[in-house]
């Protein structure tokens, strides 16, 4: 049992003693009163707690000014934190995904500013549609009749199910039955939207006569869901949108896409996989398709649908809607995005996304080159070198598909992989953490995301 001695909690300084220093006026000023007084009363509980167990004051206790400054600086770091991510994944879910282009930014700050016409319309003076704005340029983008926006993609899966298909069978090819991030599983969303699923074909092949043959008096929806996030290769056969669709309006009977990731714009003139496209989908006659607002289309988190208007219209009605609505923010970075498609050549500059996803590796090796002297010189204990990588698009964006890259690479010295942790730990401490990967008794830092060289050289060779 450790001895207490009584003379050392007379030595813990009361608050207001603490307060009436001359030092912390300043730190009252910042950060304010109440919250000065909270740490302090934390610091003295500790400071009890240190005598009770160890017998001694803790050693800070002979700075209580700097030990608060610590303190208060600890707590106002947010959560949220800027990185560099040289992970290798340009669409990182856990790092937030796309990257926002300066026009969403600039919309985002000025609708945070001011009122805005949210669901106001000028023309009459009365209540608008928080949608229409948008829904008029994701017509024009798409050639749908009509859109309804909604907080993210499974939000957007969960609406044309339950707006459509409440109490009804929706017949899915069982090789589409895909599972997303957070085990957030089709058939599990078919569920808490009232439907019920009724498998058809098998993992690799499905055929069009399994879809008629499924078709019954309770068959509400034919689903396609695009297998974003995996591949089935080999022996293989799919019914493509085009004749789902005319099984559709054989039965009556709507056809609805889930796209996932999504784009609009064709992704192989730039080199990269091609990728289903929206407009493609509703030229082929799909009532209703779904798809993400911040992986490849590379704004905010959102869930468009775009289709048919008098499907949108139930949508727009159904109680979940209100539940599952963007709010004013991500309206006007959707809308500020949206606006960049309406002026494609330039999207390589003027879209972060596809302007990371598009550098071409000779681009990133000189990026490399200019980085790689003063790392080699500030990490004598790493053999620093830069070579070729694959990179990731991200998201479950085209999985199998990876980007030619640059690397730098750090291989320790003496062969201790103890060492890569250390040194990866270490970035992830700085004000701006590095982020990167280790693999192959190496740590690599892809470049593709790197555009602040001066920044990220700051941080490093600190």
């Amino acid at each position: 049992m450790t001895t207490q001695n009584p003379s050392l909690f007379s030595q813990i300084p009361a608050t207001d003693r603490l307060l009436r220093d001359p030092a912390f006026s300043e730190l009252i000023d910042s950060a304010g009163h109440s919250q000065v007084v909270n740490v302090l009363r934390q610091l003295q509980d500790e400071a009890r707690e240190g005598i009770r167990t160890h017998g001694t004051l803790p050693a800070w206790c002979q700075d209580w000014h700097q030990t608060t400054v610590e303190r208060l600086n600890a707590e106002a770091q947010s959560p949220l934190r800027a990185v560099f991510n040289l992970t290798g994944t340009v669409l990182h879910t856990n790092l937030g995904r796309a990257l926002q282009a300066d026009a969403a930014v600039a919309a985002v700050t000025q609708v945070m500013r001011e009122p805005v016409t949210l669901e106001y319309s000028l023309d009459g003076a009365g209540r608008g549609h928080r949608d229409s704005a948008l829904a008029e340029l994701l017509t024009r983008l798409t050639g749908a009749e009509d859109a309804c926006i909604v907080n993210n993609n499974a939000a957007a899966v969960l609406l044309m199910l339950a707006a459509t298909a409440n109490g009804k069978e929706v017949v899915v090819s069982r090789g589409e039955l895909v599972e997303i991030g957070g085990a957030f599983r089709i058939p599990d969303v078919m569920r808490q939207a009232g439907c019920e699923l009724r498998e058809v074909g098998a993992t690799n092949r499905t055929h069009a006569r399994d879809y008629r043959e499924a078709i019954n008096d309770n068959t509400g929806l034919l689903m396609k869901v695009h297998t974003s996030n995996y591949s089935v290769e080999g022996f293989t056969k799919a019914v493509d949108e085009a004749e789902l669709a005319a099984i559709g309006r054989e039965h009556g009977i709507p056809v609805v896409a889930d796209l996932g990731s999504g784009s609009l714009v064709d992704l192989s003139q730039y080199g990269l996989p091609k990728e289903p496209m929206p407009q493609a989908l509703i030229a082929s006659g799909v009532s209703l398709v779904s798809f993400s607002g911040d992986k490849l289309l590379g704004g905010p988190q959102a869930g468009i649908i775009v289709g048919k208007r008098e499907l949108i219209a139930k949508l727009q009605k159904h109680p979940l809607k209100r539940a599952l609505r963007a709010d004013k923010m991500t309206l006007a970075a959707l809308e500020a995005t949206l606006r960049l498609y309406l002026h494609p050549e330039k999207l390589t500059q003027t879209l972060p996304t596809l302007r990371q996803l598009t550098r071409s590796q000779a681009d990133i090796r000189e990026q490399g080159e200019h980085l790689l002297a003063p790392l080699q010189a500030h990490y004598p204990a790493f053999t620093v070198r830069l070579e070729p990588c694959l990179s990731q698009i991200g998201s479950g964006s085209l999985p199998v598909d990876r980007l030619p890259s640059q690397a730098i690479t750090f291989t320790p010295t003496d062969g201790r992989g103890a060492s890569l942790e250390a040194l990866a730990e270490r970035w992830r401490r700085l004000d701006t953490p590095v982020l990167g990967r280790i693999g192959d008794g190496r740590l690599w830092l892809d470049l593709r995301c790197l555009e602040d060289e001066s920044r990220f050289l700051e941080s490093v060779l600190k």
